[in-house]
This record gives structure tokens, C-alpha cells and sequence, in this order.
């Protein structure tokens, strides 16, 4: 029997599922869709740069005009008048063709290629450490050059100073010489002149001079001893900066040549102006300019200076210590041959003195020899019987005449009288004689001594032109000071005497 089933009411509604059954359905797929929504963002987020996320309100080809605007080239104007095109500045690829410079683009997420990337970047990074290393070695390597060739020219200066301060003492032995041999002159002729003053300030002199070259020799051995150690610093930092650059076949020049520096250290080059060179790197610990080596540049840099300084000074002093003990030589041998020349013209006085004096004592001594012949006529013989009989006082006319006291002849006595004056006046002869004898014998000393001071001081100035040569060592001018009589030959040395 057929069953009909109660009619239903007719809705508005005709689907046949259930509201909750489709509302679960929409829910879901709501969800899915959000979820993809979701992912797809965040995968795109993940490929591009954040300020490239366009605005959800604008238009897509209005946001991405907008975005790539700052990209295009910029018009600029010429004086000219004209125009060009320039990129705009900053980091980036630029795009001639199409006349674009987009921004460089990093990425949020490792590449393909990031093994491959990171090699490289490990590779550039070994690169440029060998790099650092050898521009390094380079700078050190030449600053070591540069202090080699410093201490070179500090060793010539020293040669030369140390010429010099030898030629500074033969001057001292030559003045010792000097006064010595001017010792041997006589008692009158050491009365002391200016050719003794200008002796001792010769010597005083010399010994300022000595004092001179002596402090520059020391300050040269002290800065010598400070660039050898410099050096040697220079070279441990060199050696150690090479351990990294052993397998790098480029020279150390052309490394600096590339770096547009020909010198850190060398301040006498004047700089290239085109050649726009690497500023120094700040010190590093780790890195390849480390703070020993920054230490070491700077060090070389100071005693680079300070020897240029050094050098020159002592260049200078060398001068004019040459040329002042040459003028001091010359006043020396020149007020010695001045008191040469007045030795010779007090001895050619002397020389008058004694011949007019000479004459007066043949004169005196003649005439004395006629005054005692005189006082013999007048004196007469000695025996009586040799008188004739016109000169005795008892002859017949004197014996007649005298019979009485007061008929008294003054022959005797007058006899007497002159015979008296005559001795008086040979004796006074004589005694003037004997003084002029004694003046004379005085005015043989005087001229022998002249004689003797004007040869010494010509041999003193002989001595001393013929020691300043610049031929003559300090030892040989050392074996003059001896302690032997130049009036008596040398003693003999014992190869001498062998057989």
C-alpha cells in the first residue's frame, strides 16, 4: 500500500544541506585562503627588499612607477648651455641602456649559490689580508732601506769627524811641540810676549774644539746604536709580515708604486701631486698593520728626522772647526814670524853695536898701549947707568945751582907730577876698558842669543806648516813629543842598532 509523505512547506531556501554543514565548509576555506594569502607574503617578503612592499590603496602601476622613479637618470645643465645625463649616486647597478641605477639588492635568505658566494668572499678575505700584509712588508722593507742608508751616511760622517778630531789633536801636539821647542830658547829670550799668549789660547782653543767633536762623536755612536736596533726591529716585523705573502710573486717597489706611496717614512721626497696615494690604515691587533709595526714606522720616522738634523750639524761643526784652527794656525805662525822678524832687527841692532863698540875698544886699547909707552919715556930706564948725563938730576949745572936751600929746581917734582897723572889717567883707560871688554862680552851673549830665539822661532813656524799638511797622521806628529834636546841627535831605536 503506497505511503504519501507529508508535504513540506516551501521556503525561500532551496538548498538541500544544512546551514551548520556549509558554514563549516566556508569556514575552512576561509582559513585556507588566509593561510595562502599568508605563506605567499611572507615568501615574497622573504626575495625582496622591505621598502619594496607596495601600498595595498594605490594602484599596482601607479605604486610601482613611484617606487622606481629615484632610479632614473637626472638631467643636469652644462655652462655650456647643454645638458647630460647622470646616474644618481650611491650603490647600485647601473643600467645605460635602458637608463636606470636600481638600488643594490641583498637578500633575506641563503642563495643557490651561497657556498660558491661565501667562497669567494672567504677568498677575498685571505686577498686582502695578503694584500695588507704586503703593502706592510713593503713599507717596513723600505723604512728598513731607508734607516740602512741613514746609518751608512752616519758611519761617512763619522770618518770624517773622526778626521777631524784627529787633526784636532796633532794641533795639540804641535802647540805642545811648539812650547816646547820655544823652551830650549835662552834665559833672556823667555821673558813672556804675545807669541805665548797666542800659544795658550791656540791650545785652550783646541781643547773647545776637542770638547766639540768628542760630544759629536758620542751623540753619533748613541744614535747609531738606536738606528742599529731600529733596524733590527724594522727587520723582525718585516719577516713577520712575509710569512704572509710567501706565495705572492710580486715585487715589494711595485706594491708601493700600485699604493701611490714611494715612502712612508722618507720626508725628503716632495709628494707627486697627481698621484693620489693610500692614506695609512689605523693600527690594528689583528689585522696586518698592527700596533708594532705602527710603533716601528713611527720610531724610523723620528730618527730619520733626528739624524737628518744630526748629520747636518755635525757637517757644519766639521766645518767650521776646519776652518777656525786653520785661521788660528795662521794668527799663530803669524805673530811667531812677526817676533821672528823683530828678533832679527834687535839682532842686526846688536849686530851695529858691537862692530862700533868693537872699533872703540881697538882704539882704547892702542892708545892705552901708547899711554904706557908714554909713561915709560917720562918714567925713564930702570938702571942709572942707562941714563944719559943730560937727564940726571946730579949733573954739574943742577949740583951748582942747588948749593943753597932755597935754589931748589922743580924738574923732579914736575917729573913726579906727570908721571902720577899719567898712571891716574892709564888706569882710568883701563878700567873704562875693562867695562867695555864686559859690555861687549855682554852684547856676544845678547847677539848669540838673538841668534838662537830667531832660529827657534822659525823652526817653530817651519815646524808647524810643515805638520798641518794634510798629509802628516796624528802618530807621526805624536813621535815629536819626546823628551830629547833638539840641539842633540834623536835617540836611536833598538831595530836601529841591531846588526
Amino acid at each position: 500500500m503506497r505511503v504519501l509523505a507529508p508535504p513540506v512547506e516551501r521556503s525561500q531556501d532551496t538548498r538541500i544541506g544544512a546551514p551548520a554543514w556549509r558554514e563549516a565548509a566556508q569556514a575552512l576555506s576561509r582559513t585556507a585562503h588566509i593561510l595562502t594569502d599568508r605563506c605567499g607574503q611572507e615568501a615574497v617578503t622573504m626575495w625582496q627588499p622591505k621598502d619594496s612592499v607596495l601600498d595595498p590603496n594605490v594602484a599596482h602601476h601607479l605604486g610601482r612607477a613611484a617606487y622606481i622613479q629615484p632610479w632614473r637618470f637626472r638631467v643636469e645643465m652644462l655652462k655650456g648651455g647643454g645638458t647630460v645625463e647622470k646616474p644618481p649616486p650611491g650603490e647600485g647597478v647601473t643600467l645605460w641602456k635602458g637608463k636606470m641605477k636600481p638600488p643594490a639588492w641583498y637578500a633575506r635568505l641563503p642563495l643557490p649559490l651561497h657556498r660558491k658566494a661565501r667562497a669567494l668572499q672567504t677568498t677575498e678575505v685571505v686577498h686582502a689580508h695578503a694584500r695588507g700584509a704586503r703593502l706592510t712588508a713593503a713599507r717596513l722593507g723600505r723604512a728598513q732601506h731607508q734607516i740602512n742608508g741613514r746609518v751608512r751616511q752616519l758611519l761617512r760622517q763619522r770618518e770624517v769627524t773622526d778626521h777631524r778630531l784627529s787633526e784636532v789633536r796633532k794641533g795639540l801636539l804641535i802647540n805642545q811641540q811648539s812650547v816646547k821647542l820655544r823652551g830650549y830658547r835662552p834665559k833672556s829670550e823667555k821673558i813672556p810676549d804675545k807669541a805665548d799668549s797666542m800659544l795658550t789660547w791656540e791650545k785652550e782653543e783646541l781643547k773647545s774644539m776637542k770638547r766639540k767633536m768628542e760630544k759629536d762623536m758620542e751623540k753619533s755612536e748613541v744614535l747609531l746604536k738606536t738606528l742599529a736596533s731600529c733596524r733590527d726591529t724594522l727587520n723582525f716585523c718585516f719577516k713577520e709580515r712575509l710569512q704572509a705573502v710567501d706565495l705572492m710573486n710580486q715585487p715589494l717597489d711595485k706594491v708601493l708604486e700600485q699604493a701611490g706611496r714611494h715612502s712612508w717614512v722618507n720626508l725628503s721626497r716632495a709628494p707627486t701631486p697627481r698621484t693620489q696615494g693610500q692614506k695609512t690604515p689605523p693600527p690594528d691587533p689583528v689585522g696586518t698593520y698592527t700596533p708594532e709595526c705602527a710603533l716601528a714606522l713611527n720610531e724610523a720616522k723620528r730618527l730619520l728626522v733626528e739624524s737628518k738634523d744630526t748629520l747636518v750639524e755635525m757637517a757644519k761643526n766639521v766645518v767650521d772647526v776646519q776652518e777656525q784652527q786653520l785661521q788660528i794656525s795662521d794668527r799663530v805662525c803669524a805673530s811667531l814670524a812677526q817676533k821672528a822678524s823683530e828678533t832679527l832687527e834687535l839682532k842686526e841692532r846688536l849686530t851695529m853695536t858691537l862692530g862700533l863698540m868693537r872699533g872703540t875698544i881697538h882704539r882704547c886699547t892702542k892708545y892705552n898701549q901708547e899711554m904706557y909707552t908714554t909713561h915709560g919715556l917720562i918714567k925713564g930706564p930702570l938702571s942709572k947707568v942707562h941714563l944719559e948725563t943730560g937727564e940726571k938730576l946730579d949733573r954739574p949745572l943742577v949740583r951748582m945751582y942747588q948749593r943753597h936751600v932755597g935754589t931748589q929746581l922743580p924738574e923732579a917734582a914736575r917729573l913726579a907730577q906727570g908721571t902720577d897723572k899719567l898712571q891716574r889717567h892709564i888706569m882710568h883707560l883701563e878700567k873704562n876698558l875693562d867695562e867695555l871688554l864686559a859690555t861687549h862680552k855682554n852684547l856676544t851673549w845678547g847677539l848669540n842669543c838673538k841668534t838662537i830665539g830667531h832660529e827657534v822661532d822659525g823652526s817653530v813656524v817651519r815646524l808647524r806648516l810643515r805638520q798641518r799638511q794634510p798629509h802628516v797622521c796624528y802618530e807621526q806628529a805624536q813621535r815629536l813629543v819626546n823628551d830629547w834636546d833638539p840641539r842633540t841627535p834623536p835617540p836611536r831605536s833598538k831595530s836601529s842598532t841591531d846588526p
